[in-house]
């Protein structure tokens, strides 16, 4: 059995650091991770600390526990990338669809006994893992074309004893298969991810929505063990108490199966849940308010219809591609951005000087969102006067705030970024340190970026968090030199060919896996 080397303790350690921050991204403790791969606490901590040998065998066993391509044996794809920075990006490129709409609109499918058709859908590994577990249970599903239009098909019957675990607890979207299963199943289990104290935060809210519907939720060691009282339905508005995206989507998805009226507060607006509701409509769920707090849904009791339905674009990816032309002063024109969704933060990016074109507005393939054509110019920025913060739409999206930090960067003064959601993701901001920026860590949640930064370039871990591991990837394009950016499997759950297409406007980045 092939064992890493000890003569060299630095590449242990570094091996053992990888480890550490995807442990901590993924939210466990040394002894969960232990259990799920059958050692001991201390084995772990050993591992962290740069003192244990491994297997290969071993590290591969990590990264899947830990959902981080920590080492790919035999698997196809880029592990990492090489990133020769400050080339201009010139032309034009189109946005893809929607990541997180995706997702739901694939956990959304099993309401339905027929055949749906979505178009256009982003062929990312968070959907890849999404599709493993619909194929182990029953759902036939099939790529139509090189487009990404994708076609499935939902059995009378699903076997969700036959659930593929593995792909299961790899997709933190498999909790919005709640909604739907407990239509079809007295009770059924869902893996997770964790150990019961996380499984237990990470249902709470989803259970106030879903409580009134009859299903209760018990947190078990390594499952959600769900049970279902059929029959069950709101006797009064639900009222979600945290406005959260996916948990809006759950309790759509089981208001979907229930006729008469189900009246939601407190609901998520957000781009993803629309596309839902949209989704949903066409599938003869009728939806009063829409965009709003408050959904009024008019579910039905069977759902066997034949659908087609084209998910929008992803404002996220619109983002992420502005930001990328800011910090290389670059003038590309950026297509069919999902503008209802990013009008904060372009009115705070003008603020601090950011100079663009905005096309006339024309409708998404869905029929409903609103989309313009951007055309970025080289800009000289200074930053805002006000601290930057998220809030629920139609506030700054929550996974904008990351691109602001590498942004406020390339500006001229101090910027605070307030991320008050998440208690660890403003930490994996301050990486941007090792590239040349002056990133100040106050507390878990705010980071002070003082600009403008001469990019340099050097050799980085990806960050577990998606959105900072691209804003990290950005800079990169802005440093002298050639930087490597290492593990990008996290990247690839939520961007399709992300290197490529930015080849496309003039990057230079190269993909390579380790021998």
């Amino acid at each position: 059995m092939t064992t890493v080397e000890t003569e060299d303790p630095t590449y242990l350690a570094k091996i053992g650091s990888m480890i550490r921050d995807a442990r901590q991204g993924a939210q466990l403790t040394q002894a969960q991770l232990a259990t799920q791969l059958g050692t001991s606490q201390s084995a772990i901590n050993r591992i962290e600390k740069g003192q244990q040998n491994l297997t290969l065998d071993m590290i591969s066993r990590i990264g899947s526990a830990l959902d981080s391509e920590l080492v790919g044996l035999g698997t196809p794809g880029p592990s990492h990338l090489r990133v020769h920075g400050q080339r201009e990006l010139h032309g034009s490129i189109d946005v893809k669809s929607s990541k997180n709409a995706g997702v739901a609109l694939l956990c959304a499918s099993l309401l339905n006994v027929g055949t749906t058709v979505l178009r256009k859908v982003a062929r990312i590994e968070e959907v890849n893992r999404l599709l493993e577990v619909l194929v182990s249970i029953g759902v036939k599903a099939r790529w139509l074309n090189d487009q990404g239009d994708l076609e499935i098909r939902v059995p009378e019957q699903l076997d969700l004893d036959a659930m593929d675990a593995a792909a299961a607890r790899r997709t933190r979207s498999i909790i919005m298969f709640l909604g739907p299963l407990m239509h079809r199943e007295e009770s059924f289990q869902l893996p997770y991810a964790g150990g019961c104290d996380l499984g237990t935060r990470t249902v709470e809210p989803h259970m106030t929505a879903l409580r009134p519907f009859g299903l209760t939720v018990v947190a078990t060691e390594g499952h959600y063990q769900a049970s279902a009282a059929q029959g069950t339905r709101p006797s009064r508005p639900i009222v979600l108490t945290e406005r959260g995206d996916t948990v809006t989507e759950n309790a759509l998805l089981a208001a979907a199966r229930y006729e008469g009226e189900t009246v939601i507060r407190n609901a998520s607006p957000n781009y993803m849940v629309q596309d839902l509701c949209f989704f949903l409509e066409r599938l003869g769920v009728r939806i009063e308010g829409i965009g709003t707090t408050t959904l009024r849904v008019h579910g039905r009791a069977e759902i066997r219809t034949d659908v087609e339905y084209s998910p929008s674009e992803d404002p996220i990816e619109a983002m992420s591609l502005i930001t990328a032309a800011i910090v290389t002063r670059s003038s590309i024109t950026v297509r069919r951005v999902p503008i209802e969704f990013l009008e904060i933060e372009l009115a705070i990016l003008e603020e601090m000087g950011f100079r663009y074109e905005r096309s006339a507005e024309y409708v998404a393939d869905n029929g409903e969102t609103r989309l313009v054509d951007i055309t970025t110019h080289p800009s000289d920025l200074k930053a805002p006067i006000d601290k930057i913060h998220p809030m629920p739409f139609p506030g700054l999206n929550i996974d904008n705030l990351p691109f602001f930090a590498v942004i406020a960067a390339t500006a001229e003064g101090q910027t605070l970024l307030h991320d008050w959601v998440y208690e660890n993701r403003a930490i994996y901001l301050t990486e941007l340190t090792k590239l040349g920026a002056r990133v100040k860590l106050m507390d878990p949640h705010r980071v002070l970026i003082e600009g403008p930064t001469r990019w340099s370039g050097t050799e980085i871990v990806c960050p577990p968090a998606l959105r900072p591991a691209v804003v990290i990837l950005l800079a990169m394009l802005a440093a002298k030199g050639t930087s490597v950016l290492r593990s990008v499997y996290v990247i690839n759950r939520g961007y399709e060919d992300l290197a490529e297409r930015l080849n496309a406007l003039g990057a230079k980045i190269e993909t390579f896996r380790d021998i």
